[in-house]
């Protein structure tokens, strides 16, 4: 696992992942009910060229430790990179429903947050919220992916539907993870925008500001550059609704290309890929040849 740990996220060769599973793959073929050899198999596979290698030892793992929250959930790392959404939903309920029993709050929130996402992605909204509705009522978490969850949830429940209005009126809920507060100020500013108002989307863009410089203060480069890739998207769209079109055009740019260079960290996925919101504001812009050119 240590080379694993050693896997830069701006590396997309996945150079350091490859070699870690050269190793672990002799040693899953020889031991193939070892929870330890899967759960890393399903570590260095966790990346969208490469997952694919991973669905032997996903499909694998929960049946080894099904009292174990975390090997119940660890299976939709791979399931979310390759778009196996019903597998995904099933293993985190799974998951969620152990970790609910061993008080666990914060593998519950963690999986509850795989299953909002892959709910959404089979478009089964009402399953996504019932998700999101019972999110509020866990106890017992303490880590950040939980934090992360809770903010998560409601922000991709509302952007994943284009449900602008009710995003634009996500109430903050803050923490001690600038980045988990930005989830919401970044739906918050969409949401705004998207629905013309560009003076309070002005004014969340600039809260991700304050959560960029933070994290940067904190020397935590990724999660800064993630925040700001919130904030250029965000910008983008502010200035889209002040009819500044080409510059919107250029923010939405700089962000789709910043967000390029860096691999998501463990979560199911960012609230909404910035080239996505590219792809978006082209169709806005009756220019979607530019979007089928690449963006």
């Amino acid at each position: 696992m240590y080379l694993a740990a050693t896997q830069s996220l701006t590396d997309q060769s996945y150079a350091t992942y490859l070699k870690a599973a050269a190793i672990l793959e002799k040693q899953f073929a020889k031991h193939p009910d070892h929870p330890g050899v899967v759960h890393y198999l399903i570590h260095v596979y966790d990346a969208p060229p490469i997952a694919q290698k991973g669905l032997s030892a996903a499909r694998r793992y929960a049946d080894i430790a099904p009292a174990a929250p975390h090997a119940l959930h660890m299976p939709s790392h791979i399931f979310t990179r390759v778009g196996a959404w019903a597998e995904s939903a099933a293993t985190n309920g799974r998951a969620a429903a152990v970790a609910r029993s061993d008080n666990d709050g914060d593998q519950e929130l963690h999986a509850m947050d795989y299953m909002t996402y892959a709910y959404l992605q089979l478009a089964r909204d009402s399953y996504a919220q019932h998700v999101v509705d019972e999110a509020p009522r866990v106890k017992g978490y303490v880590r950040f992916n939980a934090f992360y969850a809770l903010a998560a949830m409601p922000a991709r429940y509302v952007i994943e539907r284009g449900d602008w209005r009710n995003a634009a009126t996500l109430q903050v809920v803050k923490s001690d993870y600038a980045f988990a507060d930005a989830l919401t100020y970044f739906a918050r500013a969409l949401g705004a925008a998207r629905s013309g108002d560009a003076a309070s989307a002005e004014k969340d863009v600039q809260q991700l500001a304050t959560l960029r410089d933070r994290l940067k203060g904190a020397k935590d480069d990724y999660w800064a550059t993630e925040v700001e890739v919130s904030r250029l998207g965000a910008g983008a769209w502010a200035a889209f609704a002040r009819g500044k079109r080409e510059e919107a055009l250029n923010l939405m740019r700089s962000a789709a290309d910043v967000e390029d260079r860096a691999e998501k960290h463990t979560t199911p996925g960012r609230i909404v890929p910035a080239r996505e919101l590219l792809g978006d504001m082209l169709l806005e812009l009756n220019r979607p040849a530019e979007g089928s050119q690449g963006i």
